[in-house]
């Protein structure tokens, strides 16, 4: 029997093998080609498909077995150009599709892609060896696999992107990302490269993109006391801040981590009061390893780290808003290091963690890879172009076009946390026109609403007895538009709460958990659930009725993460927001704001097709710009710190294929040295906002908002002051250059092009250029380098490499590809301007609809060729998506010394049909100051057919 049984199986075995090796190792699809491996190597049989979406985009997906899973993308929104071709050629050990402008390559053991360029030059490869890895899990009852996929590439390649995030890195090479929708945290799974590609990650839960290696606790280096003892650090605490001597704990501890809601409360001491005390942890720390180590705290308060003691870092964060801070600290291998830690928590929540990761081996330096808590199979687009603008293209033409936001947005927004009754945003707006200041739009923040009925969008009458009338007076008497704050959350018992209630339109685990929240006397609360396709249109209704019909501008939709429960961890938000009508909250964790945007938009379009739909939101994802959306960073801090903080998180933002981004100017949670200032303090303030405001004027969407100390100019400084009058050169600056600023959002459109862009984008040539995070380009021509750091009149900046550099303001020349010192007095930030560019100025204006550009001066910046297409349409509907609008190309040309301005090119109502232009020269050998009132070299009267100018 033992024998019998002992041939049928080998019998059975070489039938499989037999079926196997007569299995094909590939089909060919109408999208592409599925290659099956059974590989030795990995253990596992498996399927890859290549998907061809246009000659530059390949999707690949990869399952742990045969079948590839038919799914539905939240993110993408594509349709395929007629008349792709491509070829599939198989070899001996791997299978090759080829378009016309990129090739895929398998390895048919592995199953690892490699990609080429048309010459066969290698530009981005899947690691070939445990590169891809399906980890079986079960969430919720239902199978899935954690899924990673790593990537080799050069020592020469630089990795952007990935969403806006609030650790001052530019360039992700070798660093960890998290994505996990929170306050000032911002997840989109798109990365670019210098190298001109781009991997859009089809996955929407819980991800660690970069280096992926999981952080280490404190525990897993070396720990010694102070006194030298091994094993721990002493740990310190006193009740008085002012008086550490008087400790009322001192005991070993060797983890710091209290990083989420209600951490500290099972950690900390007991007899420990963090709203007035303070903690030490003193000793010395050792790593077996020699080399970089990286160093992430998660805190909030004030930290400060000595090492060998020097102050390496002193950070400081509003006690309820936690922030991230990095800090990379050199090791050699056995060698220790005395450490400080100072932590004063300054609230009774309180947050700190410490932890850390090793070294990157020699092996890994070069792997990027995205490591997925939950999905069905590996799936992601891999885009090539000849620069970064043409990968941005293909992100775009993968998830949605950005929609073109209305004219006024691009104006100055003045805004507050929060306008408490009508009479103040009309005496704010009314302030502004009396001071001739330029505005195009007030924000109403939340609680409008009477306190105990969050979610009704009822106005509180006693408030605002008569909003209609209000949002008619500011459009009419003051040409001013309003954005309002509407948040998905409902309180328990009133009307909508029980309307959505009654649909299964609510996630109730905090209904459950009688989780209060910070209003009042505390309310129970919930989010909507915006996968539910009709809860969409429920909270549209709901908001159209109570709101939109009352003439309201756009929509500030706050806490879109959603932000159920501040600062919780991911396991609790997935708790909150169980079940989705899609699946598994763990599955769509992160795609929340997207769909939460796609609701309004596409009610409001459908109600309003002839109006522009602008959300500004908190929380976005890949495909949030075609439902036009744009993000602000959140609750920052009000720091010269989290200033400089912002640079690199909307440059990032910006490549991640999202145009519109924006910042609360001043930051959100202010120190208490500004909330009751001094005479010193109350100056550091001014100038503060200052530089944040100069900054400001220079990023796509230029807004400020805070609460104490209020935001309005007026009152943050006399007429008279540097500060005031600073504010008022930039916000008159931003709307002269109102031809400039929209042209670039016409070509986000209609060419997919990034507004506020990193120098690597323009310059990528220039290896100086890829770890700079503190300068970027508005457009391709200006070159911003905010100041951000108190009482700095200059800075040390890079001209990257090109023709030359002008000072925006003087007109003097600087050649490229140089570090230089640049002038930064109080009331100018330094602004340069590429040789070879044209920057159209209009009128000055006090809101953006005031007049028409009759008059456009042209400043030509000569050393090199030069063209600008100056863009028109209706400013405030969708016709433009029909073809209504106008282009003016504008070319200089260096040989001959001739100005061009072409034949226009298309209509709209409205149009111009004539205008001036006014032209000035600036050479490297005539230099001319920004003067809108001097004489210009030449003027043309332009009626729409080309014209040459002789200069």
């Amino acid at each position: 029997m033992k024998l019998r049984l002992l041939l049928l199986g080998v019998l059975c075995f070489s039938m499989i093998n037999a079926v196997l090796a007569d299995s094909p190792a590939y089909i060919t699809t109408p999208t592409g080609v599925i290659i099956y491996t059974d590989s030795l190597v990995t253990g596992r049989s498996g399927a890859v498909k290549l998907e061809v979406i246009a000659d530059n985009i390949i999707r690949v997906i990869a399952a742990p077995g045969r079948e590839v899973a038919l799914t539905q993308s939240l993110i993408t929104d594509y349709s395929k150009k007629p008349g792709l071709t491509w070829n599939v050629i198989p070899s001996k050990g791997s299978l090759t599709l080829k378009t016309k402008t990129l090739t895929a390559i398998v390895d048919l053991k592995t199953g690892a892609v490699s990609f080429r360029d048309i010459t066969g030059k290698k530009i981005l490869a899947e690691k070939q060896l445990f590169g891809r890895h399906f980890q079986p899990t079960v969430i919720e009852g239902k199978p899935y696999y954690a899924l990673t996929q790593t990537f080799q590439s050069t020592g020469d390649d630089a990795w952007y992107g990935l969403g806006q995030h609030q650790d001052g890195i530019i360039n992700y090479k070798n660093e960890q990302v998290t994505f996990f929708q929170n306050n000032t945290e911002v997840a989109i799974p798109f990365l670019i490269s210098n190298k001109n590609y781009g991997i859009l990650w089809d996955n929407y839960s819980l991800t660690r993109a970069g280096d992926v290696r999981s952080l280490n606790q404190l525990s897993s280096l070396q720990l010694f006391s102070k006194k030298g003892e091994p094993g721990w650090l002493t740990a310190s605490y006193t009740n008085t801040k002012s008086k550490p001597e008087d400790k009322i704990v001192e005991r070993a501890e060797s983890v710091i981590n209290m990083e989420f809601l209600n951490d500290s409360k099972i950690v900390l001491p007991a007899a420990f009061t963090p709203l007035t005390g303070a903690v030490t942890w003193e000793g010395s720390i050792a790593s077996y390893v020699t080399g970089l180590h990286k160093f992430r705290f998660t805190f909030g308060g004030t930290i400060k780290v000595w090492i060998n003691g020097v102050q390496v870092l002193n950070r400081w964060r509003k006690a309820w808003n936690p922030a991230p801070a990095s800090l990379p600290l050199y090791m050699t291998g056995g060698k220790k290091m005395d450490i400080r830690i100072e932590w004063d928590p300054e609230g009774a929540e309180s947050y700190l963690a410490v932890k850390w990761q090793e070294p990157v081996s020699a092996t890994e330096e070069n792997c990027f890879s995205f490591n997925s808590e939950a999905g069905k199979q590996v799936d992601y687009y891999f885009i090539y172009g000849n620069n970064m603008d043409e990968v941005i293209a293909g992100y775009r033409n993968l998830t949605g076009k950005a929609t073109m936001v209305p004219k006024w947005a691009l104006g100055f927004w003045q805004s507050r946390e929060r306008y408490k009754t009508e009479g103040e945003i009309l005496n704010t707006v009314d302030e502004f026109r009396k001071r001739k200041i330029p505005l195009d739009n007030i924000v109403l923040d939340w609680s409008y609403w009477r306190e105990a009925e969050w979610g009704s969008q009822e106005f509180d009458e006693s408030r605002f007895p008569s909003p209609d009338s209000m949002i008619d007076v500011l459009h009419k008497k003051y040409n001013t538009r309003i954005m309002i704050s509407v948040w998905p959350k409902f309180y328990e018992g009133i009307s909508t709460y029980n309307e959505f209630d009654k649909n299964g339109w609510l996630y109730k685990r905090n209904i459950a958990d009688r989780q209060r929240d910070w209003i009042g006397k505390g309310y129970i609360s919930t989010f909507y659930d915006a996968f539910n396709e009709n809860a969409r249109k429920g909270f549209w209704n709901l908001i159209n009725k109570k709101i939109y019909s009352k003439g309201i501008d756009a929509w500030w939709m706050d806490a879109s993460e959603p932000d159920i429960l501040s600062n919780v961890s991911p396991e609790k938000r997935k708790q909150q927001m169980t079940p989705t009508a899609l699946g598994s909250s763990a599955e769509y964790l992160n795609a929340y704001p997207l769909q939460n945007a796609k609701g309004i938009y596409e009610g409001q379009r459908a109600t309003d097709p002839g109006k522009r739909v602008f959300l500004l939101t908190r929380s976005g994802f890949a495909g949030s710009q075609r439902y036009g959306a744009a993000i602000w960073s959140g609750d920052i801090g009000a720091t010269w710190h989290d200033m400089k903080m912002q640079i690199a998180a909307g440059v990032n933002f910006s490549m991640s294929g999202i145009p519109y981004w924006t910042m609360d100017i001043g930051g959100f949670v202010v120190p208490e040295k500004f909330e009751y200032p001094t005479a010193e303090s109350l100056e550091e303030w001014r100038e503060l906002m200052t530089r944040w405001t100069q900054f400001g004027a220079f990023v796509p969407l230029f807004r400020s908002h805070g609460q104490f100390p209020y935001r309005e100019v007026f009152n943050t400084a006399p007429e008279t002051h540097a500060a005031y009058q600073s504010f008022l050169y930039y916000d008159k600056l931003r709307y002269r250059l109102m031809p400039y600023i929209y042209s670039l959002a016409g070509a986000a459109y209609h060419n997919d092009y990034t507004i506020m862009r990193g120098l690597a984008m323009d310059f990528a040539a220039d290896t100086a250029v890829l770890n700079i995070a503190d300068q970027y380009m508005f457009g391709s021509s200006l070159l911003i380098n905010p100041v951000y750091q108190y009482k700095q009149t200059q800075r040390e900046l890079y001209l990257p490499k090109c023709a030359g550099w002008y000072d925006l303001y003087s007109g003097k020349w600087y050649a490229g590809k140089q570090t230089i010192t640049a002038e930064a007095p109080y009331e100018r930030m330094p602004v340069f301007v590429k040789a070879g560019s044209i920057i159209p100025f209009g009128p000055e204006l006090q809101y953006t609809a005031e007049k028409q550009a009759d008059t456009i001066t042209l400043n030509v910046y000569t050393g090199a060729d030069a063209s600008f297409e100056l863009y028109e349409d209706e400013g405030t509907n969708y016709n433009y998506e029909k073809g209504a609008f106008a282009i003016i190309p504008i070319k200089y040309s260096e040989a001959t010394k001739t100005i061009t301005v072409g034949d226009r090119k298309g209509t709209f109502n409205g149009m111009l049909q004539r205008r001036m232009f006014r032209i000035n020269v600036i050479t490297p050998n005539e230099a001319k100051r920004l003067d809108f009132d001097a004489k210009c070299d030449k003027e043309v009267l332009y009626d729409g057919k080309k014209v040459n100018i002789k200069l």
